[in-house]
């Protein structure tokens, strides 16, 4: 097992070679400085695993010393426990505040001593073990979005050439009166469409949390956003009343996220919303924001879980039976899109009486008669 190496920095001789004596007998390396700056250039040469530091030293006293060190990208993490005989309760303070992790005062106990060493040892060995294994993780975390990026971005070809093959497909048989064949080309077409729109919000989740998406602003009429976003899913009209904002508004945007982002929360009240339901979309104002609310009549989502649905890959289990709170990637693409504009989104819902998803963007732009019936 390597030994741990201790730096101690003590004007005195005497106090350098009992304390290095002692620490020596205990299995540690130790390298004895008599000043602050002979430290700062042995922790600069090898880095060592804990700092015995005294205060009252001449040219540079123990504050100072901690305060290079801490300003030191390599050394700034290592232990520092001062020993003075400075007593008072200002100077432990003080100790603390320039980032030291322990005091003992002089004339000290060497089992005390000893004890704290082995202590804030430990303690480095333990964050040290934590910072490699976090960092392994964040590195097996970006090889497998690279891996999945790789891999649906590679989908996203093969599934369109379907969906154009489809389209054709349809084109030949719609006129030869077979109602059972159409009705499977239209089922797989929806099948393949939603495909082509998960891989498309895979891709752009990534892109998004890795801040390489670029965003194409405008202004645009807030209203045209909202019904083109309705025709996207050929929403059934039976079904969702939408309510527009009563003058025509523009609203600095990229219009096809925001178009997406509704399409989305609308795509998911329509899947959790029994077919007797209602669903309605509105836009409204509020103060210097525009405010976009899609309501619904679905089983409602526990407090608990308003937070964890937007979450990547995130699915709650609901109270009831089969009940499942989410829908895959599209709410945290929604999270993400509506972030990267500087804006909120959020849910208010109750268990059984329905849920309404929400999302606020800055309201900066011109209000003119809106032409909508």
């Amino acid at each position: 097992m390597k030994k741990s190496n201790i730096l101690i920095v003590d004007d005195t001789v005497a106090n350098l070679q009992l304390l290095s004596g002692m620490l020596k007998e205990k299995g540690y390396k130790v390298r004895p400085a008599p000043s602050g700056k002979v430290a700062l250039r042995a922790a600069e040469n090898s880095t060592p695993d804990l700092i015995l530091l005294d205060i009252n030293m001449p040219e540079m006293d123990g504050y100072e010393v901690c305060r290079r060190l801490k300003e030191h990208d390599t050394l700034k993490e290592v232990p520092i426990i001062f020993i003075s005989a400075l007593s008072e309760t200002w100077d432990k303070i003080k100790a603390f505040e320039v980032g030291g992790v322990d005091y003992i005062t002089k004339p000290f106990q060497f089992e005390e001593v000893l004890a704290r060493v082995e202590t804030h040892i430990e303690l480095r060995r333990v964050q040290i073990e934590l910072r490699e294994r976090y960092d392994d993780l964040e590195r097996l975390e970006t090889l497998r979005d690279n891996l999945t990026h790789m891999i649906v971005h590679d989908m996203r070809s093969p599934l369109t050439g379907v969906n154009g093959y489809l389209y054709l497909l349809k084109k030949r048989i719609e006129d030869k009166n077979d109602e059972k064949a159409n009705d499977f080309l239209s089922k797989m077409d929806r099948q393949v469409s939603t495909l082509i729109n998960m891989v498309t919000d895979l891709l752009d989740v990534s892109q998004l949390e890795a801040g390489k998406l670029p965003l194409n602003l405008g202004l645009h009429d807030v209203n045209a956003i909202l019904r083109e976003a309705g025709d996207l899913i050929a929403v059934p009209a039976e079904r969702v009343r939408f309510i527009p904002f009563p003058e025509k508004f523009s609203v600095s945007c990229d219009p096809n996220l925001i178009r997406r982002v509704i399409s989305n929360l609308l795509a998911n009240a329509l899947k959790f919303t029994p077919p007797d339901g209602r669903i309605s979309v509105s836009i409204s104002r509020k103060q210097q924001e525009l405010h976009v609310e899609v309501k619904d009549s679905g089983p409602g989502i526990p407090p608990e879980y308003t937070e964890k649905i937007f979450e990547k890959f995130g699915r709650v289990e609901g109270e009831r039976p089969k009940v499942r709170y989410s829908s895959g990637l599209g709410l945290t693409f929604c999270k993400l899109a509506v972030e990267a504009h500087g804006g909120r989104i959020g849910v208010d819902s109750n268990v059984g009486s329905g849920s309404a998803f929400w999302f606020s963007l800055n309201a900066a732009g011109n209000s003119q008669p809106s032409d909508v019936q």
